[in-house]
């Protein structure tokens, strides 16, 4: 199936002109383009986009997408740094996890205290 810019922003949330930055800038790959001229993205592309996006969210650097998707590209000879990369980038992000629950935790035992003095202000005659 073919998908126009205007329905992959809507899918994805990001702009047409994002689109063609990332494009551009080689974090996609070349979108192929109907007669007129207008970008047309396949399944793959979408999930490519959606694979760029994830990585964005995870503080990677659009050099460093690049990087992957260039990899991604070589084929299964880079399977190993592939892999090295998203490595990196798990560990990152399950340390962004841990101190976002450890955050969690204290916040909660702050409202909890805060709790624990409402009820004692409450039982007094």
């Amino acid at each position: 199936m073919a998908y126009t810019v205007k329905d992959v922003s809507e899918k994805t949330g990001i702009t047409a002109y994002t689109l063609r930055f990332y494009e551009k800038e080689g974090v996609l790959p070349p979108i192929d383009r109907n007669n007129n001229g207008g970008r047309m993205y396949t399944d793959f592309d979408i999930d490519m986009i959606e694979t760029v996006q994830a990585l964005r969210s995870t503080g990677l650097s659009l050099d460093e997408i690049k990087q992957y998707v260039e990899l991604y590209n070589t084929g299964d000879s880079k399977l190993q740094e592939r892999k090295g990369l998203l490595a990196r980038q798990k560990s990152k992000v399950e340390d962004q996890i841990s101190l976002l629950i450890k955050t969690l935790e204290k916040i909660n035992y702050k409202m909890a205290l805060i709790d624990a003095q409402e009820n004692r202000f409450d039982k007094l005659p």
